[in-house]
């Protein structure tokens, strides 16, 4: 299934894409939260909803799948062979990735839609702005200490974002977070497709900026799998139905070229997975 979260004649809705593509079945569902009660009733063993009525894609317009999450979003750096090597010459090389997974996390207000506008803040905050192409995890059934083995188990479907971030506001605090948070630095969507549509181990992730491609890989270069993250990210701390996990960025990103080059005013990037659709956003000035 794919699941997505609408505006609909002024009021949100969640809804099923049909197979066709073209029409969404509006689900008889709280909508408040998003897909989050949804994904909760399921992972409590309810039924699907009934369908409510069937409007056209064309006629809505879509919102981040989970517009704002329970809680922070986990988030992996540096998780893919190829990334790690991009940057071995930067101020990562130091680090190794391959001993544990860097995780750290975005808050809640970073979370837009898949077509909505990313806001560039203003030069005496950042002017080193950079794209993040990641294939996100969806915690379906919740579980503390959860075994690799199990991992999969516990996934209800994945999404895309864009993992925007202000790498000189990143070098210069350390810890990541507050690079990573700026409200509208995490464009998602289009929607959720759920696990059993989606073997997220093995799919392609690519990245447009202005129409040139940047990043194309598929997640079998992961360092750490999906099961291996889920299972780091449940060592002590109860995961929950909806908490996303993202599971890293490939090559290609801007400040790994040489020179590095940052995201600027009207320059729109485009995230394809494939199974999963695509996202689309134009980065623009504060005050434009």
């Amino acid at each position: 299934m794919r699941i997505a979260t609408l505006e609909y004649q002024g009021a949100r809705r969640v809804g099923r894409i049909s197979t066709d593509g073209q029409q969404i079945e509006l689900l008889d569902i709280e909508a408040r939260r998003g897909a989050l009660d949804l994904i909760e009733a399921s992972a409590a063993g309810a039924p699907m909803p009934v369908v409510a009525g069937r409007v056209a894609l064309a006629d809505v317009r879509l919102l981040a799948p989970l517009p704002r999450p329970r809680r922070n979003l986990f988030c992996v750096g540096r998780n893919y062979h190829a990334h790690a090597k991009e940057l071995r010459d930067s101020v990562f090389k130091d680090n190794a990735p391959e001993a544990w997974p860097i995780v750290f996390t975005k808050v809640p207000e970073t979370v837009v839609g898949p077509g909505d506008v990313v806001r560039l803040p203003g030069a005496h905050i950042s002017e080193q702005i950079d794209y993040e192409a990641e294939l996100t995890i969806v915690i379906g059934r919740g579980g503390r200490n959860i075994a690799r083995a199990d991992a999969l188990s516990h996934v209800w479907g994945y999404t895309i974002v864009n993992d925007v971030t202000a790498r000189d506001v990143q070098m210069r605090h350390a810890q990541w977070d507050l690079g990573k948070s700026f409200d509208s630095f995490c464009p998602m969507g289009p929607w959720i497709v759920t696990a059993d549509e989606l073997d997220g181990r093995d799919t392609r992730v690519m990245c447009w900026v202005n129409g040139e491609l940047r990043q194309d890989a598929r997640t079998t270069d992961l360092i750490f799998d999906i099961p291996t993250l889920i299972e780091t990210c449940s060592r002590g701390i109860t995961l929950h139905p909806g908490d996303l996990i993202a599971t890293g960025t490939a090559a290609g990103v801007g400040m790994g070229m040489k020179p590095p080059r940052w995201l600027k005013h009207g320059d729109v990037v485009r995230i394809q997975i494939d199974g999963l659709g695509v996202i689309e956003n134009r980065f623009v000035a504060e005050g434009a």
